[in-house]
């Protein structure tokens, strides 16, 4: 996290122990610890919410293309339904003949 070397550490507990003194700096180095450990998981709290809320876009953009694709499929059965209930209104030799007359009319 931080590029901090063990004789920045040493430095800085030397600094500490000739302001604070023997007595203060236990209690000191406590209380720094405690308040280094909120900030910690009030961090991780954060990072977890973010990922948590990521996760949930995700989810609901799923649900989406899962309800499009639905709609689509539904399409695509009526169409089925009505393509079969035309052909099997009319023979197939009258769809041909019917396709054929179109032809020629188009084309004069």
């Amino acid at each position: 996290m931080f590029d901090i070397g063990f004789s920045e550490l040493l430095l800085i507990g030397v600094v500490a122990l000739l302001v604070l003194g023997p007595e203060r700096l236990p209690g000191a180095a406590r209380v720094a610890g405690l308040w280094l450990g909120r900030i910690k998981r009030g961090f991780n709290s954060i990072k977890e919410d973010v990922e948590r809320e990521l996760g949930a876009d995700d989810i609901r953009r799923e649900l989406r293309n899962e309800e499009i694709l639905e709609k689509e499929r539904k399409i695509l059965k009526e169409t089925a339904a009505k393509a079969q209930q035309v052909l099997s209104d009319k023979p197939l030799d009258t769809l041909i003949k019917d396709s054929t007359q179109a032809d020629k009319e188009q084309s004069s």
